[in-house]
């Protein structure tokens, strides 16, 4: 299944807030009664709402979801929190948590047209896994600082999670201090129950 290039408003109607998928909000009235429930959900239901939380607000497909359920899997630890962990340390999401770009499709896009550096090197992978003490920057040329600068100027400031630092005088520059905790993922969602999902297929 590809990755979903659809109306987005659609998607947070049904699922809720998905600020990886747009910083846009839907209005109050008409779009609240949308998201009203027609009824008891069932078990199935509600496990697959969760796991399309994940997916949309990442921008992944149902392929990429899957294997890193399966690479969770075989990690020490809780299952859901490292499936978390691996999502949060992905390149096109930290760019987005730093405020570098204001979705994740748009952090995809720097890095696809490689805008970013990851410790000093080109890096146009927007899945790439970062890793504590990882710096991130934009290339050193004008129009890639420029793109990173405007946004930043432009977007509301954001307190940063615990686990980055942005720097206060070069602000197109980012530090990955730890692997985020469980609390300072940006998204509401019910890790357990998509891990429950997935429980046939792995």
């Amino acid at each position: 299944m590809s990755r979903y290039r659809g109306p987005r408003f659609k998607k947070i109607r049904r699922l809720g807030a998905l600020p990886g998928l747009t910083n846009k909000r839907p209005r109050t009235g008409s779009d609240l009664r949308a998201q009203s429930p027609s009824g008891k959900k069932s078990q199935y239901r509600i496990r697959l709402e969760e796991k399309q939380k994940l997916r949309f607000h990442y921008g992944i497909t149902e392929r990429q979801l899957l294997k890193y359920v399966r690479i969770a899997r075989k990690a020490k630890g809780s299952t859901g929190q490292v499936l978390l962990q691996l999502l949060e340390m992905r390149l096109d999401n930290i760019l987005f948590r730093l405020g570098m770009a204001p979705t994740i499709p748009g952090a995809r896009q720097l890095v696809n047209h490689r805008h970013i550096l990851v410790n000093g090197r080109i890096v146009d992978i927007p899945s790439y896994r970062c890793k504590p003490q990882d710096t991130i920057t934009a290339k050193d040329e004008q129009k890639s600082r420029a793109l990173i600068q405007n946004f930043l100027d432009s977007s509301p400031t954001e307190e940063l999670p615990k686990h980055l630092t942005l720097d206060p005088l070069l602000r197109y520059k980012g530090l990955i201090k730890k692997i985020i905790n469980r609390n300072c993922v940006g998204l509401k969602i019910n890790e357990l129950l998509v891990v429950e999902y997935y429980s046939r297929q792995t």
